[in-house]
């Protein structure tokens, strides 16, 4: 089935996704009028091509993401350094869960491409299962690890054609989503499946 996903702030920017892959990519009342049987999503906000990440192994290998049961006792926030190390070593099955609760935050923060050399099976498998998108990354990164890193990565543009990959951001423009960050992605979508939805 088609869907056209749209945003508020960027009606000049919507798409047609047909499975896994962008059927077409344009102003929504062309794709309205050209796809009337089409199912319709509509966003707060800007569509995006979505981000790369490039903190893959240091976010999914080297940060332990407590499970919401743990909250208590470890928090909300990924632990980093050498308690996370103790954690992460513990089983692997604690590796695998980390590993898809990190990818999970990821998603939620647009992120639809990680960059890195991911060396654990247990991230490889969570950034597959997810369906992300893998990239080289250059040496030198800018910062610190984040699920919101300085400067945001956006991937190339949409195109018919290319995966139905994107995010949308609850945000009126490309300026108020560099200064305001990843954190106010409102859905992300990989190979033509909503992964994410912002409560």
């Amino acid at each position: 089935m088609l869907t056209i996903h749209v945003a508020e702030a960027s009606p000049e920017t919507a798409v047609v996704a047909d499975g896994a892959q962008l059927a077409a990519v344009g102003p929504y009342e062309t794709l309205a009028a050209d796809h009337p049987r089409a199912r319709v999503r509509r966003w707060p906000g800007i569509l995006t091509p979505g981000l790369l990440n490039p903190y893959g192994p240091e976010l999914l290998e080297q940060a332990y993401h407590p499970d919401p049961r743990e909250a208590d006792r470890l928090g909300t926030e990924p632990v980093f350094g050498e308690r996370a190390r103790a954690l992460l070593a513990a089983n692997a099955s604690a590796r695998g869960a980390s590993a898809r609760r990190g990818v999970q935050r990821m998603l939620a923060h647009g992120t639809v491409a990680v960059a890195g050399e991911l060396r654990s099976r247990a991230a490889v498998d969570a950034v597959r299962g997810a369906g992300l998108a893998l990239a080289g990354r250059s040496a030198g990164l800018p910062g610190p690890a984040s699920f919101s890193p300085v400067p945001l990565v956006l991937l190339p543009g949409l195109a018919p054609g290319r995966p139905a990959r994107f995010a949308v951001f609850d945000v009126p423009d490309r300026a108020a989503l560099v200064r305001d960050g990843a954190s106010t992605c409102v859905a992300t979508v990989v190979g033509g499946r909503l992964v994410y939805r912002g409560r």
